[in-house]
């Protein structure tokens, strides 16, 4: 009696990323923004300013402005989005801060899926959006020598 084989399909390859890399918000408007990977960080960080929360339809809602360049606090984009939670995070320096989170779509490369992300005010950090392990788990490799390995995608 012969044995059948199944064989499974291989799974496709996950895409290569650098240790930063330019990504789209396209929910938020925002065409590209520099975002810094972080494996160390469990969850994703937008830079926001201006936090005013506001209910809209029953829900809560969170408006708020950004600065999406390095280093340019002349451009600023209004944002307005829905609260998926409130919680405690742990900033770099080790202390707990309260912060609002949402769901944004995120591109990176041709790969877009949803993100949580806690809304932070980081002018004095280097990047305007932190992906965290979260974002990033199970989607990409990455290549913590190199920057910028995605092809650089903006809204239409």
């Amino acid at each position: 009696m012969t044995k059948k084989i199944s064989r499974k399909p291989k799974p496709e390859p996950k895409p290569t990323i650098g240790w930063r890399e330019w990504v789209v918000l396209p929910q938020l408007g925002i065409d590209h923004i520099k975002a810094k990977i972080d494996t160390g960080a469990r969850t994703s960080a937008l830079h926001a300013w201006n936090i005013r929360p506001f209910e809209r339809d029953g829900e809560q809602w969170v408006e708020f402005q950004l600065h999406p360049n390095q280093r340019d606090n002349r451009t600023v984009v209004s944002c307005a989005a829905r609260v998926t939670d409130r919680r405690a995070v742990r900033n770099t320096g080790g202390k707990q801060e309260m912060r609002y989170v949402i769901t944004t779509g995120v591109t990176l490369g041709n790969v877009s899926w949803p993100i949580e992300v806690t809304l932070t005010n980081r002018d004095k950090m280097g990047f305007r959006l932190l992906l965290g392990r979260s974002a990033v788990k199970n989607r990409f490799l990455i290549n913590a020598g190199s920057s910028y390995l995605s092809q650089r995608t903006q809204i239409r």
